[in-house]
């Protein structure tokens, strides 16, 4: 004789809260607002060059056509633009983590004179843009022969104050605790810091070498300055070649825009969750 099964409780679906809709409207909103770029850049990329000018525009191709793509692999020297931005971009990714990573724990764990005074250097940094100091950048490079080379592109892109407040704000939630007790155990300090704290920092470097492969990959101002040989050219100083006798070629322009954004998307989905981890756990929440 078999016995029945209990029956299975199920809790009454709740309804969504007014509060919830709003939300879930206003995401979609913003999501859509961010999104619409990208969807115009796609459609205009599938157009024929004629058809990308028309005025007025409109969204989706009268007759689709990869055109602009095939242009632009065949024209474009794409893989040698990739080669660069990829080098130029890994480079710096990597120096940046070393030297904000060594300078951030060095200002929340070391006491030295004049350390207020260093400190204030780097807040400093964060109030200059960029952009200001092309020129004097320039010519500390042009005076140092690096002009036209990887190196030119990579080392005035290594040193990001951001990065170093962001690991200092960081590293000086770590309990000194850990270290102390490292320390009795007879460990030196460099020790203490790639074998503690290193491991303990992996979501805020995570974060600080997503963000600066990022914004390593799109810049297009300083490798446009430094360099005029086109084999060295990166993606974005690249793609701003796509210009005939005619004008600038849309279509291929942005064809060649979504070629280089690829592997930032492919980043960001797959590391994603280091990002989020990497925010929340820098300190910075509340300040």
């Amino acid at each position: 004789m078999t016995t029945a099964a209990p029956p299975v409780r199920t809790r009454p679906r709740r309804g969504r809260t007014p509060g919830q809709i709003v939300l879930t409207l206003l995401g979609t909103a913003v999501s859509a607002v961010f999104l619409a770029p990208l969807a115009w850049a796609l459609f205009t990329s599938l157009k024929s060059e004629t058809e990308a000018v028309e005025v007025p525009p409109h969204w989706l191709p009268k007759d689709w056509t990869g055109q602009a793509w095939s242009a632009m692999l065949d024209n474009g020297n794409i893989t040698n633009w990739f080669v660069n931005s990829l080098v130029v971009s890994v480079c710096v990714t990597t120096i940046v983590l070393l030297v904000a990573a060594l300078a951030g724990y060095g200002f929340a764990r070391t006491e030295f004179r004049g350390k207020g005074v260093l400190m204030g250097l780097v807040m400093t940094g964060l109030m200059v843009s960029p952009a200001v100091l092309g020129v004097p950048l320039f010519t500390t490079v042009q005076q140092m022969g690096m002009v036209d080379t990887y190196w030119g592109m990579i080392l005035p892109q290594c040193a990001p104050a951001a990065m170093v407040y962001i690991l200092y704000k960081f590293f000086q939630g770590i309990p000194r605790e850990l270290e102390e007790a490292a320390f009795i155990d007879g460990a030196g300090r460099w020790r203490v810091f790639f074998t503690i704290i290193v491991p303990l920092s992996r979501p805020s470097l995570a974060a600080v070498g997503i963000f600066t492969f990022i914004s390593s990959w799109n810049n297009f101002l300083w490798p446009y300055m430094v360099t005029n040989n086109p084999d060295l050219m990166t993606m974005p100083n690249g793609i701003a070649t796509v210009m005939n006798s005619y004008g600038i070629q849309w279509a291929q322009l942005m064809a060649g825009g979504l070629m280089a954004s690829l592997p930032l998307i492919v980043v960001f989905v797959s590391f994603q969750r280091q990002i989020v981890a990497g925010v929340a756990h820098t300190g910075l929440a509340g300040q």
